[in-house]
């Protein structure tokens, strides 16, 4: 079920990525087409009267202007997206995804396994010292989450000395803690790769810029910026995939550290219960 919702999610976000570079694509098309169309008029116009007014002109500059103030932050990143190189630009998206998708993941893992455990161990809490064992080993089994499952463990070998319970505890703990981490070395794995696909696609699309000047033979300012501009988007988009997969592993790991912390003070909360237990069946025998 877990892993249903995670495909879900990630295809979501996915056809939303899709759409919102396509309308991206479109209105840029659109804004190309429309420049184009007012730069035939004004040089139709400028070769009729021969000279372009200064009016004219900065009318044209602050339409211009305008247009620019009225897109978004969001517009003009997917548009940098676009013009940025196809090839690295499509990596570091690739590592965005797949980064989102292993946060994804754990998240809804994590919170899956999150309970009230303050009120389920004063729930077993009473089972215990009602000696309704089973009925406490029925709870938790009905219980999701780590907590739940370490607390079993333990009734589980109840009849036991209370240092092999403990150390039943310690080692279930491990592997509980284990399972709760899986998944984080690939999300600090994309963190790193991304800023450093950024980083090659500058390096390469500085060499093009060079093999450019090259061809042409000149140092033009054009083909420099041209080509410094694409080199240095992927560097920027890089580092913004590696903020973004920053704040989701850092919110990852504060959940880790919630439920490690619930599953500890439950396992020394179940202790107590058993030894009390142990005391006074031990003390009845007697």
């Amino acid at each position: 079920m877990r892993k249903l919702i995670a495909v879900l999610a990630i295809s979501g976000f996915l056809l939303l990525i899709k759409a919102d570079l396509a309308s991206a694509q479109a209105r840029q098309d659109t804004v190309e087409t429309v420049a184009e169309d007012s730069a035939a008029v004004v040089a139709r116009d400028s070769s009729a009267s021969g000279i372009i007014s200064d009016d004219t002109a900065d009318n044209l500059s602050d339409d211009g202007l305008e247009a620019e103030e009225s897109t978004g932050f969001h517009t003009r990143l997917k548009t940098k997206f676009i013009e940025g190189n196809a090839g690295f630009m499509s990596l570091v998206a690739i590592a965005l995804v797949l980064g989102l998708a292993f946060c994804i993941e754990r998240i809804i893992y994590l919170t899956l396994s999150e309970i009230n455990a303050k009120r389920f161990m004063r729930d077993l809490e009473e089972k215990v010292a009602a000696d309704d064992i089973e009925g406490a080993k029925q709870l938790c089994r009905d219980t999701r989450g780590p907590v739940a499952s370490i607390c079993y463990q333990g009734l589980a070998r109840i009849g036991e000395p209370i240092d092999n319970i403990e150390r039943s505890i310690v080692s279930f703990g491990s592997v509980q803690s284990a399972n709760l981490e899986r998944g984080c070395s690939w999300i600090t794995l994309f963190i790193s790769i991304a800023p450093s696909l950024g980083f090659l696609g500058t390096v390469i699309g500085m060499v093009m810029a060079f093999d450019q000047i090259r061809i042409a033979g000149d140092i033009s300012t054009s083909i420099v910026a041209s080509g410094m501009k694409v080199a240095l988007i992927t560097t920027i988009f890089g580092i913004i995939v590696a903020l973004i997969l920053q704040l989701f592993y850092n919110y990852v790991i504060s959940k880790i550290e919630h439920l490690t912390s619930q599953m500890e003070e439950s396992a020394i909360a179940l202790l107590d219960m058993i030894m009390k237990f142990k005391l006074r069946h031990d003390e009845e025998s007697r």
